[in-house]
């Protein structure tokens, strides 16, 4: 495995090797099991692996978040060279951004509701570093976890709009043995609030089957009120939408494909989840 930390460094590693054949798999560090199974996965299914470490000061809308967000260069390295990368991608600010990025994407509606709505700027900030790690790396393939269902969202809009010749993998939410979606922001609960979280998935879980008899607001007013109903925890939102626009369903047969995505307050950490209803 091969770190590289500037971008004359990550062409010189890309230099030799068929477009065809690279997989990557933008991350911000603090890897998990989560990030471990998108790297396993684009293991098998490519050449060479790139994977990015990159803690992206454009998408966070709260500077105390961006200070505190956990970052863990050489745990990360171990788990990346144990799921089987090639390249590693750490860059500095000054590399992603040799100039102030001022780019103003609309995506529509897809990310002005749930996250968009919540934390202005973020989803602008996610479309900048990562177009701009498509640029560097230049991949045929791209890895993204469902827990982060509306980012997926909004980088397909992306590819859209930019025309990226890319095809973007979505890989299946990474759970801990008691439902709790794996997370960096985890390892910053407190003791009570880590027991408390894993309530969020075993809520969101019963959402299919509450289908059957109850309506999409009558299944939100549940969902809420279930969450809630633990004093640690705090729904911020939770929505029925449908997969590929995001908005929200008034009835079950609006969509073909809808998901019921929930961010709620656990103390000072801000944790999200999502799972597929129909």
């Amino acid at each position: 495995m091969k770190v590289v930390n500037t971008v004359a460094e990550l062409n010189a590693a890309l230099a030799p090797l068929k477009r065809e054949g690279v997989g990557f798999v933008p991350t911000m560090g603090a890897l998990h099991a989560g990030h471990r199974s998108l790297v396993e996965r684009a293991r098998r299914e490519n050449d060479t692996v790139v994977v990015s470490v990159f803690v992206n000061p454009t998408q966070f809308n709260d500077k105390n978040d961006l200070k505190n967000y956990p970052r863990t260069p050489e745990a990360d390295c171990a788990i990346l060279e144990a799921a089987g990368a090639d390249i590693v991608f750490m860059p500095t600010v000054e590399d992603i951004y040799p100039e102030p990025d001022t780019r103003q994407f609309d995506f529509g509606l897809v990310d002005k509701v749930m996250e968009g709505a919540t934390r202005p700027g973020h989803f602008n900030g996610v479309a900048q570093v990562v177009s701009r790690l498509f640029a560097l790396v230049n991949p045929a393939r791209a890895y993204f976890g469902e827990k982060d269902f509306q980012q997926i969202a909004v980088i397909k809009a992306m590819v859209e709009q930019l025309a990226i010749d890319i095809e973007i993998v979505e890989c299946a939410i990474v759970r801990g043995e008691d439902g709790l979606a794996l997370s960096s922001r985890n390892e910053l609960l407190t003791p009570e609030h880590r027991a408390a979280a894993p309530h969020i998935y075993a809520t969101i879980s019963q959402c299919a089957a509450k289908m059957e008899t109850m309506s999409p607001e009558e299944l939100t007013n549940w969902v809420v009120a279930t969450i809630d109903s633990n004093p640690l925890l705090k729904t911020i939102y939770f929505e029925a939408v449908d997969a590929r626009t995001m908005q929200r369903v008034e009835k079950w047969s609006d969509s073909e494909r809808i998901q019921g995505c929930c961010a709620v307050q656990a103390g000072n950490i801000r944790l999200i989840d999502n799972i597929r209803i129909k």
